[in-house]
């Protein structure tokens, strides 16, 4: 019987399938792979970027470059221009970055720092926030590239769960 966690999806590039939740990435010769994707989730609530952060870390690589922005800078739920711009720059290794958010304001925020920082090579996804940043971290975690990983994260819209 298929789970939740047994979704897959087919690369662009490489016309294979990656296994979410069950594909371990970590022995990758690291001299065959670029420097990963950085990704960047963007949230109302701190606790739920850190969550998901930690699942992401865990589905993908344990170094994979994946930072967060939630909440306000005095604590509150809402979000932050400054820790928007932080998270983008921490996670910067030269291959891109993706942004995800989870709603409008979000947005609205993260277009901002983007529209401020006028650069082609970090970009705001539109996909689901969870299933979104799932399938950006698989991927990113082998070493593909920035239009994979957006492509990736925004085809899990298309993913049914029953």
């Amino acid at each position: 019987m298929a789970r939740a966690t047994d979704w897959t999806i087919a690369t662009p590039r490489h016309r294979r399938c990656v296994r979410y939740c069950r594909t371990v990435f970590w022995n990758l010769p690291s001299e065959l792979m670029a420097e990963p994707v950085g990704i960047v989730l963007v949230s109302h609530s701190d606790s739920l970027a850190t969550g998901l952060r930690d699942m992401l870390l865990q589905i993908g690589a344990a170094n994979l470059p994946v930072a967060t922005a939630g909440g306000t800078d005095d604590g509150r739920l809402g979000t932050s221009y400054h820790r928007i711009g932080a998270a983008i720059a921490s996670v910067d290794k030269g291959s891109g970055v993706a942004v995800l958010t989870d709603l409008g304001s979000a947005v609205l925020t993260a277009r901002a720092v983007l529209d401020d920082l006028a650069r082609t090579d970090v970009i705001l996804v539109d996909s689901p926030f969870v299933e979104g940043a799932v399938a950006a971290a698989v991927i990113a975690a082998t070493g593909a590239d920035l239009a994979t990983v957006r492509s990736a994260a925004e085809e899990a819209r298309d993913v049914h769960k029953l």
